[in-house]
């Protein structure tokens, strides 16, 4: 496993410290298109490295951060920095520090939430946006906090365990079996009933699950190399819910904001952390979205489906008339 693509680090103007790729095509231009690539949880940058070349050789500069608390990127202790607000931010002073004032933003799990949130905070940075796995959610105008969340969708019961307080020293105490044998996986009847509240801590602790891997060994040390620091910052997101209500409120964001930019979201059929209602909810809220729904796919759909993520998302840039290189003409 060669992992060969540019890397930097930069102190952003917000005062973190941010790891990131940074791959530009050889035709390096004005005219050339920025694709913000934004990973999810447990992943990093590396979870983009099926698309980032491929997107290059098509003409694409591609940026992929890790995020804040993962990899080589600054990993805060308290919770309130990993709001959506705070990482939306981040990311903007991110485009600022390497010089791009709108980008196209793709996102797939956690990142796909930020990236439709970076669409409400800062939305003259985007020039159209690209979610995986998580549907659009608008802000709520009254909180509901996960516990309430889960019992109107048990599927997300897993997220309680990770907003609690011991699932950090537990993970870190078995973080080679929660990525070997947890997540990364083909969607399959265990992973589905791991889903549930309380399913996946005792499964973590007790009953290993070993068929059905997404990576290689090659693969999972390399993330392991990256997890020494340990899971506190990367389990952040999943403890903002107050947090990001609050500073929603706060902002005074209104509770149906249309998307203008046009949007582009990718489900797999059998994720079942990503609600029917949610997707087709998205169409009351957004003016140009398009639906693709890879049947027989779960959630790791840049594992699962590689070339049809890479494929697709180019098919839709063109269709917007985002080709880089030469004369564009946008149709938003």
């Amino acid at each position: 496993m060669a992992v060969v693509t540019p890397r930097w680090t930069a102190r952003l103007s917000t005062g973190r410290t941010y790891h990131y790729v940074d791959e530009k095509p050889t035709n390096n231009g004005d005219q050339i298109v920025t694709l913000l690539c934004i990973h999810g949880f447990p992943d990093l940058w590396y979870g983009w490295r099926h698309q980032i070349k491929p997107w290059v050789h098509r003409g694409y500069r591609v940026v992929v951060p890790d995020m804040l608390g993962y990899g080589k990127t600054d990993m805060p202790t308290e919770t309130s920095a990993y709001s959506p607000k705070n990482i939306c931010n981040d990311l903007a002073a991110l485009m600022d520090h390497i010089g791009v004032s709108k980008a196209v933003v793709i996102g797939h799990d956690w990142g796909a939430f930020i990236g439709a949130r970076f669409a409400l905070w800062h939305p003259d940075r985007l020039l159209s946006l690209a979610i995986l796995s998580v549907p659009y959610a608008p802000p709520r105008t009254q909180y509901f906090p996960l516990e309430q969340v889960v019992k109107l969708y048990p599927p997300f019961g897993y997220q309680l365990y990770f907003a609690s307080e011991e699932s950090a020293a537990e993970i870190e105490a078995h973080v080679c079996v929660i990525l070997g044998t947890h997540l990364y996986r083909t969607p399959n009847a265990r992973i589905n009933a791991m889903l549930q509240v309380g399913r996946l801590r005792e499964v973590l602790l007790n009953a290993p699950i070993t068929e059905g891997c997404l990576l290689n060994e090659k693969e999972i040390a390399y993330y392991l190399s990256n997890y020494e620091r340990g899971m506190i910052g990367p389990l952040s997101y999943y403890r903002t819910t107050q947090l990001r209500f609050e500073e929603e409120l706060a902002a005074s964001l209104p509770s149906k904001p249309r998307i203008e930019v046009p949007v582009l979201f990718i489900g797999g059929a059998q994720d079942r952390t990503c609600p029917q209602s949610a997707i087709e909810s998205q169409r009351a809220l957004i003016d140009k979205i398009t639906v693709v729904m890879l049947q027989e796919k779960g959630h790791w759909l840049m594992l699962e489906a590689p070339e049809t993520i890479t494929t697709e998302i180019l098919f839709w840039l063109k269709g917007l008339g985002m080709v880089s290189g030469g004369h564009q003409q946008f149709r938003l």
